[in-house]
């Protein structure tokens, strides 16, 4: 059965980042209505950035802090910036979300979690990634509504062909 949210775990978060915004590009091109933010590295080659899938619009989620600090590099402001963009759009209609991951901030309920919560509340198919370490932290927020797969292209098309023949919603 398909699931209304298909969870990408076993590989690298640049390999899942890639095939998700591959993914994304190849239904957009097909004509579905495709919104959600991917992680991709910055132009300045120092982190990453979230990209918009509809917009193209760039969030930084990384600060530099200097070489001699160890403190957590995100940047709050970009991700939450990110967050609200996605929100906006998922209540203005889409036929599918890709939202980069469910990760360290996600698992605090932070994050892009609102954007998760907004795509399920509008009853809309998600593609994600969950690193292993937040499986069990996934597992609690989306229970049965999800499923794991490789991060294979053949699976996610897979999915996506069963979730439209049943017209599977949320």
């Amino acid at each position: 059965m398909a699931t209304p949210i298909l969870a990408l775990t076993g590989a690298s978060n640049p390999t899942i980042q890639s095939l998700l915004l591959t993914s994304a590009r190849r239904w957009n091109h097909a004509g579905r209505r495709i919104v959600g933010v991917v992680e991709v590295p910055s132009s300045d080659g120092i982190g990453h950035r979230l990209e918009d899938l509809a917009t193209g619009a760039q969030y930084a989620i990384y600060q530099e802090l200097g070489s001699g600090s160890g403190a957590c590099r995100l940047c709050g402001s970009g991700i939450i910036e990110a967050c609200e963009s996605l929100c906006r759009q998922i209540a203005a209609g889409c036929d599918l979300v890709v939202i980069s991951k469910f990760g360290k901030l996600e698992a605090a309920r932070s994050g892009l979690i609102a954007a998760f919560s907004a795509a399920i509340v509008a009853e809309k198919p998600i593609v994600t990634a969950v690193a292993p370490s937040f499986v069990e932290a996934w597992q609690c927020f989306a229970g049965p509504l999800s499923s794991f797969s490789a991060p294979e292209e053949a699976a996610i098309e897979a999915w996506q062909s069963m979730r439209e023949a049943k017209d599977y919603k949320i």
